[in-house]
């Protein structure tokens, strides 16, 4: 899936990503974050070999239980999961390389 522009207000469960077949990356912040929006190119680059990976942008703040159940503290935040468990997580990441060593989780085993 292509990267999506906005993070989307309306999120799935927990229970819902935790039986989620293949592989998943679940990315946590806000349009207004200007971390969020700085790391908005890396993201792009680093999806680019990965197209074909499911990429839920998810907005986050006070209150959202999804982000929660993550234990989200500094956006952006991306979670890398496999068929619903957690196998990485880069938080405010800088680099293309920093969040290619996420998707390298993904694909070993």
């Amino acid at each position: 899936m292509a990267t999506q522009t906005a993070y989307s207000p309306q999120a799935p469960s927990r229970a819902e990503l935790d039986v989620l077949p293949g592989a998943t990356v679940v990315e946590f912040g806000t349009d207004w974050c200007g971390y969020c929006q700085g790391a908005q190119a890396s993201i792009a680059q680093a999806f680019g070999p990965h197209a074909e990976i499911r990429h839920l942008k998810i907005e986050d703040g006070p209150g959202r239980p999804l982000g929660r159940s993550f234990k989200v503290k500094l956006w952006p935040t991306l979670i890398f999961m496999r068929e619903g468990v957690e196998v990485a997580r880069i938080v405010r990441p800088t680099s293309a390389a920093q969040i290619a060593e996420g998707f390298t989780s993904l694909t070993s085993r």
